[in-house]
C-alpha cells in the first residue's frame, strides 16, 4: 500500500487555486508566439460559435417570452464558447487578464504580459470576425424567415450605440464574471466540474446585458456584414431597411464599443478579480516561503 500522498476528488481551495492561477499565468506568458496566436484564433472562433448559438435561440423570441427569460436562455447557450475555450484549450484575452497574478508576484515581466495580451487579442479578433464572415456567407441571417438576421442586427445596433462610460462600466462588470468563471474552474477536478462552474457566471453576464470585447468581435461585424450585403428579399422578410440600424458602422464598432469595452474588461478581470485574489492569497507568499527565482523575461 502506498504511503505517498493520496488523490482527492474534493475541489481545490482558494489558496491552491491562486497558486494554480499564478503557474498558469507563467505558462501562458511564455508560450511561443505561433502557438499563442493559433490558440487565440481558436478562442475567437469558439466564442463566436457561442454567439451564433445565442443569436439563433433568441431569434423571433422578442414578445413571445419575458425579456429576462429570453436573456437567460441566450446566456445559458452562449456559455458554450467559454466551455470550448477552457476544456478544448485555447487562449482568450479576457480570461488571460488573470496573468496579472503571475505579474504581481514578479513571475512574469510587464513586457511578457503585454505581449501575450496583444497577440491573443489580435488572434481573438481574427477568429471572431472570420467566423462572422463564414456565418454570413452561409446565409445564416436568412434562417427562420429572416428572424436570425433580425436578431443579429438588433443586437449589433444596440451595442454600437452605447456611450463610452456606459460601455466601460458594462465591460468591467462582464469580465469580472468571466474571470470569476475561469477562477472557479481552477478548483475543478473533472471536466464536469469545469462545465458546471462556467455556466452560471457566463449566463449571468449575458442575461444582464454586460459587454464582452471578444464576443462583440463577432456580434457587431455579423450585423455589419448583414447590413452591407443582405439582399432585398431579406429586408422584405423582416420588414426593415438598412437605414433602420443607424448606429451600425465600423467606426462605432471600433471606437465606441471595442475600445471602451476592452478597457472595462481589463479593469474587471485584471483588477477586480486578478489583483484582488493575488492580494489575498499570494501577496508576500514568496518571501514567507523563502522561494527564489526572478521574473521571467523575454
Amino acid at each position: 500500500m502506498s504511503t505517498g500522498s493520496t488523490f482527492s476528488f474534493d475541489a481545490l481551495l482558494p489558496a491552491e487555486m491562486a497558486a494554480k492561477a499564478e503557474l498558469s499565468g507563467v505558462r501562458k506568458a511564455t508560450l511561443d508566439l505561433p502557438s499563442s496566436f493559433t490558440l487565440a484564433v481558436l478562442a475567437g472562433a469558439f466564442i463566436a460559435l457561442g454567439a451564433v448559438f445565442a443569436t439563433t435561440v433568441v431569434a423571433g423570441g422578442s414578445g413571445a417570452l419575458p425579456y429576462g427569460v429570453l436573456r437567460l436562455l441566450a446566456g445559458t447557450v452562449f456559455s458554450l464558447g467559454l466551455i470550448l475555450v477552457l476544456v478544448a484549450g485555447a487562449e482568450l484575452f479576457t480570461g488571460n487578464n488573470l496573468i496579472v497574478m503571475a505579474w504581481a508576484s514578479r513571475r512574469v515581466s510587464t513586457a511578457l504580459l503585454l505581449r501575450n495580451w496583444l497577440v491573443v487579442y489580435t488572434g481573438n479578433f481574427v477568429g471572431s470576425i472570420g467566423t462572422a464572415l463564414l456565418v454570413y456567407l452561409g446565409g445564416h441571417h436568412t434562417f427562420g424567415n429572416g428572424a436570425v438576421g433580425a436578431a443579429a442586427l438588433a443586437t449589433a445596433n444596440a451595442k454600437s450605440g452605447l456611450g463610452f462610460v456606459q460601455a466601460v462600466a458594462l465591460g468591467t462588470l462582464c469580465n469580472a464574471l468571466v474571470c470569476l468563471a475561469v477562477w472557479l474552474t481552477l478548483s475543478a477536478r473533472s471536466v464536469a466540474d469545469k462545465v458546471l462552474a462556467i455556466v452560471p457566471p457566463i449566463a449571468a453576464f449575458v442575461a444582464a446585458g454586460f459587454e464582452h470585447s471578444v464576443a462583440n468581435m463577432y456580434f457587431i461585424p455579423s450585423g455589419l456584414f448583414i447590413k452591407a450585403g443582405a439582399n432585398g428579399a431579406f429586408w422584405l422578410s423582416i420588414g426593415k431597411t438598412a437605414a433602420d440600424y443607424p448606429n451600425l458602422t465600423w467606426s462605432n464598432f471600433l471606437l465606441h464599443n471595442l475600445v471602451p469595452v476592452t478597457i472595462g474588461n481589463i479593469l474587471g478581470g485584471a483588477v477586480l478579480v486578478g489583483i484582488v485574489y493575488w492580494f489575498v492569497y499570494l501577496r508576500g507568499r514568496r518571501a514567507e516561503s523563502g522561494e527564489t527565482g526572478g521574473t521571467v523575461r523575454r
